[in-house]
């Protein structure tokens, strides 16, 4: 296995300062357990106890100092900074915490590091990049959709499309969640009776390349993230990792800067109540009968 990462300061370690009071979802976020978006529903859901105590309050103000703050029963503390680059392989999932015991993303590295966790996600059957990390500041702004986050895929696909097909890939098509579409879709190579694309997402729905191709009529055959942001794989063999240099951290830190800022986007309970009004605006007006529409009270002008 490779020698672990070198380590870096964050900007979370910068701005703690010791004895002060620090809030729980931003102190588990400083520790890697997670984004912050994470660290909230950690709380929400009544895994973290600070001093022996279950607190599933937002908003609660912590003395690392002095306070033993756990998740899931492990101690949480705030560790410098450290990042790799992964090939994930086929087979492993993108999660701390898996009932059925089955391989994860986390147990390809050494037991005895601190805790890390996976910028964003890829589904069991897919392969290749990943940033492995514990810092949950960067995580944040890396993964959360608002950012839009550019991440290359190459993917290989039953049949071959035509151009009307790719063109279709980003111009979208619509699932009970709302539109799914490509950010740039171009055919690379023609193999027989399969074909490789390049596809570019800047937002992430679950398994959302395979359930677009297929609406289309392709089935994929392989995954592979070759790029997110400023990473990119290149010859990483499947399972192995690599630590981040310093030019490649220093790389990644500015173009998180280039993104914008603190995320300001919906508490977790405004986007739990949301996710259960279903589909968006634009998914009910597309199923919405014509009968309906002309019954519709005309607004006054």
């Amino acid at each position: 296995m490779p020698k672990p990462s070198a380590e870096f300061p964050s900007k979370a370690d910068e701005t703690y300062v010791p004895g002060s009071l620090v809030r729980l979802q931003r102190y588990l976020a400083m520790a890697g357990a997670g984004s912050r978006r994470h660290c909230e529903d950690f709380i929400l859901m009544g895994r973290v106890t600070v001093d022996g105590k279950v607190v599933s309050e937002l908003g609660t103000r912590v003395d690392p100092e002095t306070q033993l703050v756990r998740l899931d029963g492990e101690r949480i503390r705030v560790h410098r900074r450290t990042y790799y680059l992964l090939n994930k392989p086929i087979g492993y999932l993108c999660t701390n915490r898996d009932p059925d015991g089955r391989p994860r993303v986390v147990d390809l590295f050494p037991r005895d590091r601190e805790r890390l966790f996976t910028v964003g996600r890829l589904d069991e059957n897919s392969q290749g990049l990943l940033l492995v990390t514990n810092d949950g500041e960067l995580a944040n702004h890396l993964a959360h959709p608002r950012f839009r986050v550019r991440k290359v895929y190459l993917v290989q696909v039953a049949g071959v499309p035509t151009r009307e097909t790719v063109e279709q890939l980003t111009q979208g098509a619509y699932f009970a969640e709302g539109k799914f579409k490509a950010a740039e879709a171009r055919l690379v190579k023609v193999r027989k009776q399969s074909a490789i694309l390049e596809i570019v997402l800047t937002e992430g729905q679950n398994r959302e390349i395979r359930r677009l191709l297929a609406k289309l009529g392709h089935k994929v055959q392989s995954l592979q993230r070759v790029a997110l942001g400023p990473l990119e794989l290149g010859a990483l063999d499947p399972g192995h990792f690599r630590p981040l240099d310093f030019q490649e951290v220093q790389a990644l830190h500015a173009f998180v800067k280039s993104l914008g800022g603190r995320e300001r986007g919906k508490s977790p309970g405004k986007r739990r109540a949301a996710a259960s009004r279903g589909p968006r605006t634009a998914d009910r007006k597309e199923n919405r009968s014509p009968a309906s529409r002309r019954n519709r009270p005309q607004r006054k002008r």
